[in-house]
């Protein structure tokens, strides 16, 4: 009697602490500071608008400017391109004026374009390629570019600036949660608008969030909220933004050029090692809605929608439970273990279309990319040198924008040869075709291993055990 009570209590314990370690980040996370609150709403309604219009921009040009489906795509792609972009080139301006002064900028620009792509139809009647319309919307544009390219450097910069030790993990992740429910809210908030109003009617709703937005950073993320916040800071994370305050202008330029990351061969090797799993990033547009279209029948093929836009809500309610239950492991041991179970579920589908491939196929390569990919952003962020955040950050994106280039020239050659339209598909071959994307996508974490040692010897990481 007094073994099984013995085996009860350890048990308890075992519970208990679990519990412990699953709450404890949350509670701390909810302790966080007022600049840090403010930067998460910030974050969240600067992702309802970004993912609202890109969700809606082909048809604009589709239907306000008249160009075909080619043209249409690739005005989007000039969007989704020059921000990553344009983060490679702006995210110094985060280090140079600060944090609070970048959201209000970055904002302020995207405001701008938002209000232009919203009154060009208005502005001119001509229609068509380089029309009046067309150039209009394209300034439009030309101004979120910018205003993006300030406004993601300075959120991951003030992630790093308004959390502590104890938060930072849950701090990134709920950065990257916030982001991917900012990509599903559209889909409630567009279509009711768009029925009753119009396609402009619900662009000028993101034009009021985009205005709302500002408001909150100039209300929440006060002068006196980012002092504060850096109070609840440790003693070296509160000499480090003393001394970034210090220095010149002059000084920041030279201690720039030093310490410039297209200089350091381990920064260069951890962000283009991860290329080859971002593909199936890439693959979710590229390649999945034909791949659940085609190769499938029943559910799956009639409700292709659905599949494919499974993963940004399961990100949101995985990645902060999942930061809990690891935010106490080394950053970089989590990129090899989240890469290696983002990149495995693609050998699942080698075995075939079916419902169990599609769901575990989702589902594992969702866990995985909650486990790695808020990682990436704390890992950068902590090894970036003191004041220098925000253009590591930025540099950190242009593999991205390679992976995106890259994937998009053979994507569709893929699903020629074995996954056509107009094929019935027990004629098709998506095995081979995912076998190799398999191939392809794991030797991010076998690169990320085999470079682990002469990785951890360079950087001193302040998410060490």
């Amino acid at each position: 009697m007094k073994e099984v009570q013995i085996e009860k209590k350890a048990e308890e314990n075992i519970f208990l602490k679990t519990l412990h370690e699953v709450t404890q980040p949350f509670k701390d996370l909810f302790k966080a500071s007022r600049a840090m609150w403010g930067l998460n709403l910030s974050y969240l309604l600067e992702g309802i608008t970004y993912f609202g219009v890109l969700s809606l921009l082909a048809i604009y040009f589709n239907n306000y400017v008249g160009l075909n489906d080619i043209h249409a795509d690739q005005m989007v792609g000039i969007l989704t391109a020059g921000i990553t972009l344009s983060m490679l080139f702006l995210g110094a301006t985060v280090d140079l004026i600060g944090v609070r002064k970048s959201f209000l900028i970055a904002l302020s620009l995207m405001l701008v374009g938002r209000i232009l792509l919203a009154l060009a139809p208005d502005l001119s009647n001509s229609k068509g390629l380089w029309s009046g319309i067309h150039s209009i919307a394209m300034f439009g544009i030309f101004w979120i570019i910018l205003g993006y390219g300030i406004y993601q450097p300075a959120a991951y910069a003030g992630v790093k600036q308004f959390t502590n030790e104890k938060t930072s993990a849950m701090g990134y992740a709920m950065l990257y949660a916030i982001m991917n429910l900012g990509g599903f809210l559209p889909g409630i908030i567009s279509p009711p608008v768009r029925q009753n109003f119009g396609m402009l009617a619900v662009f000028w709703v993101y034009v009021a969030l985009t205005v709302v937005g500002i408001i909150v950073v100039a209300i929440v993320i006060t002068k006196k909220a980012v002092k504060q916040a850096t109070l609840n800071l440790s003693e070296d994370k509160q000499k480090e933004v003393e001394e970034e305050k210090e220095m010149t202008f002059k000084e920041k330029v030279r201690y720039y050029l030093k310490n410039f990351p297209l200089k350091d061969m381990r920064f260069l090797f951890f962000i283009f090692v991860l290329i080859p799993v971002q593909t199936l990033f890439a693959h979710n547009w590229l390649t999945l809605p034909q791949y659940f279209s085609r190769a499938f029948t029943g559910m799956v093929k009639n409700n292709f929608e659905f599949f494919v836009n499974l993963n940004p809500i399961l990100i949101f309610i995985l990645t902060p439970m999942i930061a809990a239950l690891t935010s106490k492991r080394n950053a970089y041991k989590m990129m090899i273990v989240g890469t290696f179970v983002m990149a495995s579920p693609t050998f699942i589908l080698a075995f075939g279309p079916s419902l169990y491939t599609a769901f575990a196929y989702l589902i594992i390569m969702t866990i995985g990319e909650a486990m790695w990919q808020p990682r990436f952003l704390q890992w950068v962020a902590e090894i970036a040198p003191k004041g220098m955040t925000g253009i590591y950050m930025g540099i950190g994106q242009f593999p991205w924008f390679l992976t995106k280039v890259i994937t998009s020239l053979y994507a569709g050659w893929f699903l020629m040869k074995y996954c056509p339209a107009g094929v019935p598909p027990s004629s098709m071959n998506t095995e081979t075709m995912w076998l190799i994307y398999g191939f392809i996508a794991i030797i991010s974490p076998i690169g990320l291993f085999l470079a682990k040692n002469w990785m951890m010897k360079g950087f001193k990481t302040k998410v060490e055990n």
